[in-house]
């Protein structure tokens, strides 16, 4: 995806969170709509994407990769969908699986954690649902967590030559409590703790 254009039709909170997606997976992205929500404007004005005021047409589609159809409007959508037939470009329509060519699912992100879930379009809505529930589950501090672990995980290869001491230290890392030492105990209790496991590579 990496500086691909994709071609976001809509300027709402759907097409805004679509955008803000695939900025993050490091496409270059076209917002069609006569307006934008707050956070489009903020992108447009920062130049991360492009703005093409207006009502949607054809020509909008030029050189993209794929499209994503989020504009709220039944009738607008499937003329993209139809559009993007003829061209052969790939399209999603937001709730609406019968008319895209391929899914989007369900992300939840935190750090370096990524969840995905699909119900391969049988129903969005519950795939939003249990995106939901799974944000509720897996907070802020999995963020925090697997950093502290990526940090520890290299300074153990860096500090530790003997391999079957290096696995002993990274099995003891994984240990479950560690979550909950962030979690009662904070970010320097979680610290204390993997410099203990790691025989002190954090002293």
């Amino acid at each position: 995806m990496r500086n691909k254009l994709c071609v976001v039709v809509g300027g709402g909170k759907v097409a805004a969170r679509k955008a803000a997606s695939l900025l993050d997976s490091g496409a270059d992205v076209r917002v069609v709509s006569p307006e934008l929500t707050p956070a489009l404007r903020e992108l447009a004005a920062q130049g991360r994407i492009a703005w093409r005021a207006g009502p949607y047409s054809v020509e909008a589609l030029a050189g993209a990769f794929l499209v994503v159809g989020a504009t709220g409007e039944a009738a607008v959508n499937r003329q993209v969908a139809a559009d993007c037939e003829t061209r052969g470009l790939p399209v999603n329509i937001v709730d609406a699986p019968e008319l895209c060519s391929f899914i989007v699912p369900a992300v939840v992100k935190r750090g370096s954690l990524v969840i995905a879930v699909s119900t391969g379009g049988a129903s969005p809505a519950l795939s939003r649902r249990i995106r939901e529930q799974l944000e509720e589950q897996f907070d802020e501090s999995y963020s925090v967590l697997l950093a502290a672990l990526g940090e520890a995980r290299a300074r153990v290869r860096q500090n530790v030559p003997d391999p079957v001491r290096r696995k002993e230290i990274f099995a003891a890392l994984y240990e479950p409590d560690l979550l909950s030492v962030l979690k009662q105990d904070g970010t320097a209790a979680l610290f204390a703790r993997i410099n203990e496991i790691t025989g002190g590579l954090y002293a």
